[in-house]
């Protein structure tokens, strides 16, 4: 060990550990493998279920982050292991795919790895042990399509979404307002939804919020609103039956691309170089009012002159509208986004029922709220909160709700939360490892011990006896063949999923034990880690 200084003169120290150093392969590779996995999928356990904790992430610039989302914590930790970021990944997979279920996720594949540590240390080869959990996922999968049901909604009975979307934001901080903040949700998939495709595009779902008021507070608008104010104070604040260009060219002269010098001698050359651009303007608004429109949406800035010309000639105009919001703004009207006045067109112009500033909070905030749009149904969630960090994490549990929604119009089978589908599977797995007459049947008995892994957190995280809890109620749905049985987590005195109002996506739960079954099989293939030029 050697201590030497900086530049600063601050001392640090050498630790001259490279002879003592060696690659780590095969069994040992894989324990190693493990154990990382392992911790990251027990920092996110304690965050499973109604009552999990939240966690506190705080960034390199001081930012804090508080919050339960499964995808968001482990994005928000920056992992530096590899095979750690495999469960980053599939955390992430989880979010993208279906939205819900970010944290069960890591927590099974956690569960998976830890069975497969003990299969390991007993001399069963990691292939055969991947082998056997594909097997026993298959088993969990049919079971689930067994025990699934199918719940009926249309656009005038939204109830049974209602209820099923709630059941995803029971852990989350708008817990008190869920009923609430699940109507809206569903209101908002279903203002964009084809029913008869069964498709949701979620681009057309803006969120967005603004500190002020409170959570109670937040509403779905009927149209696009975007955090700008029309550019000058004495423009009307309201335009009916909007004709829109959407602009990407700056209302201002163009500029050389090279240095140059212009020298004025006199008055009379001031004067007409400000008249050449007045004419640049009035040029550029004249293109914009021959072709119909009557308002105005730029992605830049333009100076007083040109505002003051646009005002003169009763031309409404919203500046510095960000590129989302333009596209957006774009798909909802119908309007081609046009980088060159000389290409405006009347074919080219978005159309809107109604464009309105809306003023609104102690503060007198303005926004524009774009509604009655021509191409299609664009819909805002508009969150309130006291700050920031409940705004934040808000707008992440509605993006989960969202995301629950979209998935049910995909496919409206629903299996019962609280582990009762995790109990369900796990002794429907543990039965068929019996007919499994080769090393498998380990593997396929481990798969079914680790998917009460979500029931004895959710136990666990309640503060129930977590063994006692778990072997109880698996005793029950086995005696009474009745699979809607799970962890009274809430203390409603019953363990009937169905009668708590506790339900999940079948697709979700399902995508969660193919994906967490996916990365524990590559993990488990892994014997040796190379670094790229390390020979």
């Amino acid at each position: 060990m050697n201590v030497t200084y900086d530049e600063y003169g601050r001392p640090f120290i050498i630790l001259r550990e490279q002879a003592n150093k060696r690659r780590v392969k095969g069994l040992e590779a894989q324990k190693l493998h493990i154990l990382a996995a392992k911790s990251i999928a027990s920092i996110m356990k304690s965050s499973l279920g109604p009552r999990g904790m939240d966690k506190c992430l705080i960034g390199p610039d001081g930012d804090v982050t508080l919050t339960n989302d499964g995808a968001t914590i482990l994005d928000e930790m920056h992992v530096e292991d590899q095979i750690a970021k495999l469960l980053v990944q599939l955390s992430k997979s989880q979010d993208s795919e279906i939205g819900d279920g970010t944290t069960g996720v890591v927590v099974l594949a956690g569960a998976l790895l830890e069975q497969a540590e003990q299969l390991l240390d007993r001399g069963i080869h990691p292939s055969r042990v991947a082998k056997g959990y594909e097997m026993a996922a298959d088993v969990a999968i049919a079971t689930l399509h067994k025990i699934s049901e199918r719940i009926e909604f249309s656009r005038d009975n939204i109830k049974p979404l209602e209820d099923i979307v709630s059941t995803s934001l029971g852990s989350k901080i708008v817990n008190r307002v869920q009923r609430e903040m699940a109507s809206i949700a569903v209101k908002a998939v279903l203002s964009v939804a084809d029913l008869e495709r069964k498709d949701v595009n979620l681009d057309l779902i803006k969120l967005t919020g603004k500190v002020g008021g409170k959570l109670e507070d937040t509403r779905l608008i009927d149209g696009i609103v975007i955090d700008k104010d029309f550019s000058h104070p004495q423009m009307p604040t309201e335009v009916k039956d909007a004709k829109i260009v959407v602009l990407t060219a700056p209302f201002e002269p163009p500029k050389p691309k090279t240095k140059h010098n212009l020298n004025l001698s006199t008055v009379a050359q001031f004067t007409e170089l400000g008249k050449i651009e007045q004419d640049y303007f009035l040029d550029m608004i004249k293109r914009v009012k021959d072709s119909g429109a009557n308002l105005v949406i730029c992605q830049w800035g333009f100076d007083d002159e040109a505002n003051h010309l646009l005002l003169a000639n009763d031309l409404p105009a919203v500046r510095w509208v960000g590129g989302v919001e333009i596209e957006l703004i774009a798909i909802a009207t119908g309007a081609h986004i046009v980088p060159r006045f000389s290409e405006i067109t009347a074919q080219k112009l978005g159309k809107a029922g109604l464009v309105k500033e809306l003023t609104f909070g102690t503060t007198k905030d303005r926004m524009i709220v774009i509604s009655e749009c021509a191409n299609s149904k664009a819909v805002t969630i508009f969150v309130r909160g006291g700050n920031k960090m409940i705004i934040e994490e808000a707008k992440r549990s509605i993006h989960d709700a969202l995301c629950v929604a979209r998935t049910l119009v995909r496919d409206n089978r629903i299996v019962y939360g609280g582990g009762a589908a995790e109990m369900a599977c796990s002794l429907a797995v543990a039965q068929s490892a019996d007919q499994v007459k080769t090393v498998e049947q380990f593997a396929v008995r481990a798969f079914a011990d680790a998917l009460d892994a979500i029931p004895l957190a959710l136990a666990e995280n309640s503060g129930l006896p977590a063994i006692t809890t778990l072997s109880t109620i698996k005793a029950l749905q086995q005696k009474e063949s009745n699979p809607r049985l799970g962890v009274d987590c809430l203390s409603k005195g019953t363990n009937d999923m169905k009668a708590q109002g506790v339900f999940e996506s079948l697709i979700s739960k399902q995508q969660q034990i193919l994906l967490a079954t996916q990365v524990v099989k590559m993990i488990l293939k892994i014997d040796d880690v190379l670094k790229q030029g390390s020979f």
